[in-house]
């Protein structure tokens, strides 16, 4: 018996509408690629190719900009850690307001200055131009393309996970999904991949390699112009469809602060009947009722696999509900639509219970239905801070969710790491928000892959008006995120161990339960886009810094253009396809991932370009030391996290304070120290790049 569609609640699924909305936008973004790589004849490839002839106006440089700032983390990342933590995020990301006058109002002039003084194109160019020093530029390559490596591969889960929210539901992708179970099956590497992520990876994968390997920068440019404007238009449609499906602001809050962080663990589950081919099963409820009245509910996590002729599926991430208010609304919306004679019986060591199984997604017994299985469930863990107490999610420090335990932790029972002592004092107690602040607002502005756009730039007239724009334009986007991504709890429960996925998910949620669901293909298209224009512009960044500062600069300095372009070429398809790789089995939360490369870069670029641009004495081995003492400290901090049993992405602190603090203190203190005891830098580079022309 199908039950009726609950309303503000549980409805993840995406019309067929929403799918050709997303289409006519993926369409767009190739038209654009065409027409920029039409452009790369009949000039210089390398300038034309890496920064559009240092051309770009107010509304060109100001969106494309915003645009690769506002990467998957934001409409991924950022999302998922709103809807694990709470309000908390708001401070977290408020320093991100001034981001852009920190970055642009800072270096941007001076940047550009000089890389149109020495003809640099890339950032490492810069930096060994300004020393003329080889050593330099290396180092500072083969740093860029460490840690933007790694957040490729995290945008590359993002984009993935988006694509898959929207074509879950077609029946094209469910039987693609089967097959590729059915090929991988019995391949170790593929044993806790899911298929359906698999094949979006490689969907989107291939698509935004192929469109920036055959574009360019001014593809780059122009989609981000475009994803620019879908970005914000997306939020802006989300925010008000939020706050009427939970009764505004007050409602909301009042509903967050009454509830209890759900307990985390896993389920084997049983099917009634096996089928000839393999198949999907999401969104899966059971809802369990003791003989004396007391009711659970479990929420299966993902998409879950079931190959052909299979009954049992075991080691299944499951959420446990522990609100009572969400229990009954749940329970209301999901269960007393069916007669008593739907429960199945199962008896345990406590006694017997009775269970039912309820899914909102694609099955062999169609959309909406009960389908028959047993569930067993395994051990299940508290929160590491704010177990069983409400208030948490409105408040600070914000609940932090379980460890998963990895097998040298497993075995390390000596005592608590410095990782889980941090964990159970909560999430961003006092010296992490100090931190944070610190970290977005100032080592933001030491992201190399950001300060190749301003030297792309027209003029300073250009600089001052996108200072502005994309300031305000920062506000139209993360302000709302917070809003929507909190009350995502209310709409959409039990999603702690998929929460990179909530931003799709709310997104078709929203629009069905306002009957538009066509409307989800465009606000899908907003973290969509955020992705694209940030893997785009990481190729870019990764490909430039190979061929041309590795290869031109320092193996064949007399290269032709026709071998140059075909390394770009190349550099970029096989990167992007390395990165795809790696994407296929990434770690479980998507901003962990950015945070780590952002106070990375930051720790290692933000120092050493501040001296060179603005301190005559500054010289080759002063900043590469800070360079290199700033890289050492902050991977140190990550690697003890990881030596004592946690995660390499949740890092030990110092005195309360993160990585991106000590290792930027490290960078300053090493050149300030170092700086005065080498030689001088010549009086002819001095001459070149302190004396107006």
């Amino acid at each position: 018996m199908p039950f009726p569609a609950p309303t503000q609640i549980l409805a993840v699924s995406a019309s067929s509408a929403a799918i050709w909305t997303f289409l006519v936008y993926t369409l767009l973004v190739f038209v654009i690629a065409g027409f920029a790589n039409k452009l790369l004849k009949g000039r210089n490839f390398l300038s034309e190719y890496f920064l559009g002839s240092r051309g770009l106006g107010m509304w060109a440089f100001a969106l494309t900009f915003a645009a690769t700032s506002a990467s998957g983390g934001s409409f991924t990342g950022f999302p998922a850690k709103i809807y694990t933590h709470g309000w908390i995020l708001a401070l977290w990301i408020a320093s991100y307001m001034v981001y852009p006058l920190c970055t642009m109002g800072l270096l941007g002039k001076r940047v550009n200055q000089v890389a149109r003084k020495s003809g640099a194109i890339t950032i490492p160019d810069v930096l060994r131009d300004r020393f003329n020093s080889r050593t330099f530029g290396l180092v500072a390559t083969l740093l860029i393309v460490f840690f933007l490596s790694f957040n490729l591969i995290a945008q590359f889960k993002a984009g993935s996970i988006i694509l898959q929210t929207l074509v879950q539901d077609v029946s094209a992708f469910q039987w693609l999904s089967g097959s590729v179970s059915s090929m991988v099956n019995g391949f170790e590497f593929f044993n806790e991949v899911d298929p359906g992520y698999f094949s979006c990876l490689v969907i989107f994968g291939g698509l935004v390699i192929v469109y920036t390997t055959y574009g360019g920068f001014h593809a780059v440019v122009w989609t981000d112009v475009m994803q620019g404007i879908v970005m914000v238009a997306g939020v802006a449609i989300m925010l008000p469809l939020t706050l009427s499906q939970i009764g505004g602001m007050k409602a909301g809050t009042e509903q967050m602060a009454r509830m209890i962080p759900p307990r985390l663990g896993t389920a084997t589950i049983e099917l009634d009947e096996a089928e000839e081919s393999a198949r999907g099963l999401n969104n899966i409820w059971i809802a369990q009722e003791d003989t004396d009245g007391n009711r659970q509910l479990f929420r299966l996590s993902g998409t879950i696999s079931v190959p052909a002729d299979a009954k049992i599926v075991t080691d299944i991430d499951t959420v446990e509900i522990r609100t009572p208010e969400e229990i009954e609304k749940l329970w209301a919306n999901l269960i007393e639509s069916h007669d008593d004679g739907l429960w199945t019986s199962v008896n345990t060591d406590a006694g017997e219970v009775r269970q039912i199984a309820i899914v909102k997604g694609y099955t062999h017994a169609g959309e909406g239905s009960l389908i028959g299985l047993v569930a067993r469930f395994g051990d299940f863990k508290d929160y590491q801070y704010g177990a069983g107490q409400r208030g948490h999610y409105v408040s600070g420090p914000a609940p932090m969710p379980p460890a998963k335990e990895t097998g040298d932790a497993k075995q390390k029972k000596d005592g608590p790491t410095d990782a889980e002592v941090a964990a159970a004092a909560g999430f961003l107690p006092l010296g992490m928000a100090i931190s944070f602040f610190f970290m977005w607002a100032i080592s933001g502005t030491g992201q190399p892959q950001y300060m190749v756009r301003l030297m792309a730039f027209k003029d300073s007239r250009t600089l001052r008006r996108s200072i502005i724009t994309v300031t305000i334009y920062y506000g139209l986007i993360y302000f709302p995120l917070v809003i929507i991504f909190c009350y995502s709890r209310i709409i959409l429960p039990g999603m702690e161990n998929e929460a990179d996925r909530i931003m799709p998910a709310m997104a078709v949620t929203l629009t069905e339960n306002v009957g538009h669901g066509w409307l989800a293909g465009l606000l899908i298209a907003a973290p969509f886009a955020a992705v694209m224009s940030t893997v785009d512009s990481f190729l870019l960044v990764i490909s430039s810094a190979l061929v041309r500062d590795v290869y031109q600069r320092n193996i064949s300095p007399n290269a032709s253009e026709k071998t140059i372009k075909r390394l770009c070429y190349l550099t970029t398809l096989v990167i992007g396809t390395i990165a795809l790789v790696c994407a296929i089995n990434p770690p479980q939360y998507l901003q962990d991932i950015i945070v780590y490369v952002g106070s990375g870069l930051a720790s290692c670029f933000l120092f050493p370009v501040v001296a060179l641009l603005f301190w005559k004495r500054s010289n080759a081995i002063g900043c590469m030391g800070g360079m290199l003492v700033g890289f050492g400290v902050h991977l140190a901090m990550h690697a003890e996290s990881w030596r004592q049993g946690g995660e390499f992405t949740n890092p030990i602190t110092l005195f309360g304070l993160s990585p991106v603090v000590v290792s930027l203190a490290a960078s300053i203190i090493a050149i300030a120290l170092i700086t005065p005891i080498t030689p001088k830098t010549s009086e002819e580079l001095v001459k070149k790049y302190f004396e107006a022309d």
